[in-house]
């Protein structure tokens, strides 16, 4: 096929490669070295002096791990001739798109196939507006000036904790405000998550479980949150100078010209697909965060493959149960297929539906 890219950044990769998986886990790697250095070098006989920490070249380390990996995506682009258009692209048509282009300029792509791609954006917190200078998202926490004295991180699924660890490993002093009663997020197994919880508590980290943030202030270089027990109603003040907003993320499908072409969203903003990821539009395909499943790269690659092979004539076939999930934090957390709670809801439901028929038939 001859294929051409539409994508709105100027490096390739999306948010994985530029402000997701690959630098986060350059700075969870090199706050681990240093973490290391200073508090568990000498338990295993290596004494070292004089461990400083260098901002700079810190995040300069992280910059070179994410240059290499979009550059390297850029060659393959090169070496299987894939054309690449940089600039926003919209659907006007059931086999054209137009982009345009950070050159102000626009160009209209015809195609036989049109693939949706466009992945995951943050959620934004009610009533909490995010500057990326002391109020971050996930984007702003990778990229800080500064180690915080106090991060307060809103939030304690896999990004939370793992963004969280990396500044707590530093020296910051990191709070954690769940609404769950659980850490890691959904998913977790609720055994593996206390066991996890009890870990990060013994390196320093502090939660806040059944907790919901009500309202951030920022006074000087002081931030307030606002936050209340989701069961008994008591409410503190946390203070920080650094407040991470870590609430999930949310489809890309806006400004795509989706409703132009009839293709609906469902109440989550993704997009509904048939078992070969094709739209209710036969020429118009979509894959990874913007369709049903979780927001994971992985997930999303192999979509991609299934779905052009499908194009092809191929057969399609995915186990949506054999996607494993990872917290890259020390420990690491990793998980496969579902949960012990969710199975037992899943045979409560099917019981209880069961039962329900039965009446019915007496």
């Amino acid at each position: 096929m001859k294929t051409v890219c539409v994508e709105k950044r100027e490096t390739l990769g999306g948010t994985c490669l530029n402000v997701g998986c690959i630098p986060s886990k350059a700075l969870l790697n090199n706050s681990h070295y240093f973490h290391m250095a200073q508090h568990d070098f000498k338990n295993r006989g290596i004494d070292v002096s004089g461990v400083s920490f260098n901002m700079q070249n810190f995040m300069a380390a992280k910059d070179s791990s994410v240059k290499a990996l979009t550059g390297g995506v850029a060659m393959l682009f090169k070496a299987n001739k894939v054309g690449h258009v940089v600039g926003h692209g919209t659907i006007t048509g059931p086999n054209q798109v137009s982009v345009k282009k950070n050159d102000g300029s626009t160009e209209n792509i015809t195609a036989r196939n049109i693939l949706i791609a466009t992945g995951s954006e943050v959620t934004p917190f009610p009533g909490i507006t995010i500057d990326e200078d002391t109020i971050v998202s996930s984007t702003g926490a990778l990229s800080l000036k500064q180690v915080p004295k106090k991060m307060v991180v809103i939030g304690a699924g896999v990004i939370g904790l793992e963004l969280g660890s990396v500044w707590q490993r530093l020296g910051a002093e990191v709070t954690a405000v769940e609404f769950l009663g659980h850490i890691g997020g959904m998913g977790i197994d609720g055994e593996v998550s206390k066991m996890f919880q009890r870990s990060l508590t013994k390196q320093g980290f502090k939660f806040l479980l059944n907790t919901k943030v009500q309202t951030a202030s920022k006074n000087g270089n002081t931030i307030s949150v606002e936050v209340e027990g989701a069961k008994d109603g008591k409410k503190q003040t946390l203070e920080c100078d650094t407040l991470l907003v870590c609430v999930g993320r949310r489809p890309y499908t806006e400004n795509l010209g989706l409703n132009s072409v009839g293709v609906e969203l469902d109440n989550r903003g993704r997009v509904p697909v048939n078992e070969r990821f094709q739209t209710k539009v036969p020429s118009i395909f979509a894959i990874g965060d913007v369709i049903q499943g979780p927001m994971l790269a992985h997930k999303a690659e192999d979509e991609g493959i299934l779905c052009v092979e499908g194009i092809s004539g191929g057969p399609v076939h995915i186990d949506y149960n054999c996607i494993p999930s990872v917290v890259y934090t020390h420990p690491e957390v990793a998980w496969v297929g579902k949960a012990e709670e969710q199975l037992k809801q899943e045979v409560n439901k099917t019981l209880f539906k069961f039962s329900r028929n039965f009446e019915k038939e007496l």
